[in-house]
């Protein structure tokens, strides 16, 4: 069972132009609404989601989704994100997308990992990252 907290969550509309031939959310948009909501949360916790080369940076290095039901249009959606879990190098993500009648309609799992992009080497979570998560999440991991 999971056992993850949604400290963040955000209200997206579905727009016309991501659905698919068969009138319903076309899977690729799914990834589009996590990944609004995972910057929600590095924003949230404080880590800069900008761009550098001599900086440590989270890096996706894994995302996966079970599609539970349709997204229809029109409506709003609500994507709910926590941390599962952090790991030396890494951390787990994890979404719940529900519909504008609050059933959940996707799962989704991302992998992140703290790359320092000066060497391409995964380097640890470090003390201060992995304290904002548990004062965010409000539990230690």
């Amino acid at each position: 069972m999971n056992q993850t907290k949604y400290p963040i969550s955000i209200e997206l509309r579905i727009d016309f132009s991501e659905l698919d031939l068969l009138g319903h959310v076309n899977n690729v948009n799914y990834f589009k609404y996590i990944q609004a909501s995972r910057i929600k949360y590095w924003e949230t916790v404080g880590i800069n989601p900008g761009f550098s080369t001599d900086q440590i940076v989270p890096v996706l290095a894994s995302t996966s989704c079970q599609f539970k039901k349709q997204l229809l249009y029109p409506g709003n959606i609500i994507v709910k994100t926590g941390i599962n879990f952090i790991k030396t190098t890494s951390f787990g993500i994890h979404h719940q997308i529900f519909n504008h009648q609050n059933e959940l309609c996707a799962e989704a799992e991302d992998i992140i990992v703290m790359l320092d992009f000066k060497s391409n080497i995964k380097v640890p979570v470090s003390a201060e990252m992995r304290a904002m998560v548990e004062k965010l999440e409000g539990r230690k991991y």
